[in-house]
């Protein structure tokens, strides 16, 4: 069994949805990181259910430091996140009947039955709250050498977004967004699909966009660490996530080598510049320096208002079922936080293989 995730910066996150509470523990972290606690409690609230839009559970999301962090700044040990859990309705979850698109029957096998079950225990997205906690710290690091991180919603239910353009001013703009998109109107579009999948016991879901700016090149490993595969790996793990593809994609498969390609030159100031970024900042697995692009695809929320076939694995028997509890009809928006804080814990992680805790350089953490 591992929940644990990384290489010389690794992070394990533990607890069920119902449990008293979650939590995440990192370990590798520089000492002298400053902890900013209302960069974390900002996380947190972009993480949090937002209008009807999104699932009537409301946690007030207070953190515990319970270890690493003293006097304001990373100690070197091992950091603790604890949140607790208290807005919980257990008895909406049914043990037996598998809901369709969810860990249920899946995770009985592989636990033998002893699972938590309820609201999806371990399995469920409740638990990219600690991610979102941990994400706060890390990108406060990054972005002090000059590494932002940022994610909007490419499309939803069809509706797609305008693309990047001014990467830095956009992920600047992003970071204060509840629902991030970079168009007004496709927000409202948006916004209005969800809305009428809720009305229909439906749901939605969409691609969310990724941009990583500020990385130096020569980052990753080729074959079996490369920063897709990292990345790709940290990725898979959020809820809901069922596809991910860097720069053109897709696409590339259909085009020509010479379209597929990015030009290379050398800058006025012999700076080495791409003429596009179709490979998203990768080439042989390693960073060339371009910004890291990459697209991760989100299914519709699985718990649906409809009835849907499945298995009661108690009884063994086949059974119908309806959703019941308290579930999101889109969980794209919600989902970016999670998406964001994987980028920025293997972004963190290639930096620290590759130049040690050096690569923060902190001065004066005393």
């Amino acid at each position: 069994m591992k929940n644990t995730f990384g290489s010389a910066l690794t992070l394990t996150l533990f607890g069920e949805s119902h449990g008293p509470m979650i939590g995440v523990v990192l370990d590798g972290l520089c000492p002298g990181l400053p902890v900013d606690e209302d960069a974390i409690r900002h996380e947190l609230d972009l993480r949090r259910p937002s209008g009807t839009i999104s699932t009537a559970r409301r946690e007030s999301d207070e953190f515990i430091l319970a270890s690493g962090v003293f006097r304001g700044k990373i100690t070197g040990t091992p950091l603790a996140i604890l949140i607790p859990n208290g807005d919980t309705k257990s008895g909406d979850y049914m043990y037996g009947p598998a809901r369709p698109g969810h860990a249920d029957l899946t995770a009985h096998i592989k636990y033998d039955g002893f699972e938590d079950y309820r609201g999806g225990g371990h399995f469920s997205g409740r638990l990219t709250a600690p991610l979102a906690a941990a994400g706060a710290i890390l990108r406060a690091a990054l972005l002090a050498k000059g590494i932002r991180v940022g994610t909007h919603i490419a499309r939803l239910a069809g509706i797609p977004d305008r693309p990047f353009g001014d990467l830095d001013s956009d992920l600047a703009a992003l970071a204060e967004s509840l629902f991030p998109v970079l168009d007004a109107e496709a927000a409202e579009a948006m916004h209005a699909a969800i809305e009428a999948a809720r009305a229909d016991g439906d749901s939605v879901g969409g691609v969310l966009e990724t941009a990583i700016t500020g990385l130096p090149a020569g980052l990753g490993e080729p074959w079996f660490d490369t920063v897709e595969g990292e990345l790709a790996h940290a990725l898979f793990a959020v809820p809901a996530v069922k596809g991910v593809e860097f720069g053109a994609g897709f696409a590339l498969a259909d085009m020509r080598g010479s379209e597929a390609n990015d030009p290379i030159a050398y800058s006025d100031d012999h700076a080495v510049v791409f003429g596009s970024n179709r490979n998203g900042g990768i080439n042989g697995g390693i960073t060339n320096g371009a910004p890291v692009v990459f697209r991760t695809a989100v299914k519709p929320t699985p718990t649906v208002a409809k009835l849907q076939n499945t298995v009661n694995f108690v009884t063994g028997e086949n059974t119908v079922i309806e959703g019941r509890g308290r579930h999101d009809p889109a969980v794209v928006h919600r989902a970016r936080v999670a998406v964001d804080a994987m980028a920025l814990l293997v972004t963190a992680d290639l930096l620290t293989v590759r130049y040690g805790c050096g690569w923060f350089n902190q001065e004066g953490s005393r």
